[in-house]
């Protein structure tokens, strides 16, 4: 496996594999793997004959008073288990090198973002957008995997691929899960022993209100009234609890077709999100 700093020699390499005729599955993180990276990381291994893993922590998504400083990162565990699972590559570049001047120009995302975690963070996804449309240049792969836990991201990156007709295939893998169904995350490692064992309350939530769907619910404010209300027995705070339309992430009263249930909830020093995939 090796590990490559710049643009330039990651590209020499895809070149190299280009000419041999190899296929390239990517994937994007910001580091701290864990086991919903490694999924990704598997997925891409089944299907390709070489695996790209980025490992870079984006400031431009990052707001003011947001965590960029304390993003957890451990490069060496990352090498690890990225080797352990047959990445070939490791692209790792710095700040300077991805933006070596002030961007003279950024994406600037129009749909989607004024909902769930775009709504109390503007300009994230535009900085999500702008990474991932650098990523996907630089790496040209011919499939990119994402993990469904970022829903909204996965959603806005859907819909630049289809806007900028950008060759590339946008596959979303499952969410991986700990054993009481809290999604895993980097920042799970910041929750109190109390908070964790409450924690799955979100996944709860969110399956329950799937089953209200299901059973024949269709109006979006009485789903939102019965799930803030259990919610509310949890001891953080919420940011936010929502059912949309998927990928179009468009409101609506009466839910129908396919549908996201997505939540963020405030700890004392983490921010936690899942969501839930139904189809009516």
């Amino acid at each position: 496996m090796k590990i490559i700093e710049t643009i330039e020699e990651v590209r020499q390499e895809i070149t190299k594999a280009r000419t041999a005729g190899q296929s390239v599955g990517f994937v994007p993180t910001m580091g701290y793997l864990h086991e919903g990276h490694v999924s990704l990381i598997k997925s891409a291994r089944k299907k390709h004959d070489i695996v790209i893993v980025s490992i870079f922590v984006n400031p431009l998504q990052f707001g003011p008073n947001e965590d960029l400083d304390r993003y957890p990162r451990d490069l060496k565990r990352d090498e690890q288990l990225a080797k352990e699972e047959g990445t070939d590559l490791i692209f790792y570049p710095s700040v300077t090198e991805m933006y070596p001047e002030k961007m003279p120009m950024t994406i600037h995302v129009t749909k989607g973002v004024d909902v769930l975690c775009g709504a109390s963070r503007p300009g994230h996804f535009d900085g999500v957008a702008t990474v991932v449309m650098k990523l996907l240049q630089i790496i040209q792969p011919d499939e990119a995997f994402f993990g469904q836990k970022d829903a909204q991201q996965l959603a806005v990156i859907i819909n630049m691929v289809e806007a900028f007709n950008i060759p590339v295939i946008i596959t979303a893998c499952p969410t991986i899960r700990e054993e009481d169904g809290l999604a895993k995350s980097s920042r799970n490692v910041y929750l109190t022993e109390e908070e964790r064992l409450e924690a799955p309350l979100l996944y709860e939530t969110l399956t329950y209100g799937a089953d209200l769907i299901q059973s024949g619910e269709r109006a979006r404010t009485k789903i939102l009234k019965i799930l803030t209300e259990r919610l509310q027995e949890g001891s953080g705070k919420l940011d936010y609890i929502d059912v949309l339309r998927y990928p179009s992430l468009e409101t609506t009263e009466e839910i129908q077709g396919k549908a996201i249930l997505a939540v963020a909830y405030y700890y004392k020093n983490a921010r936690l999100i899942d969501n839930y995939i139904v189809e009516v």
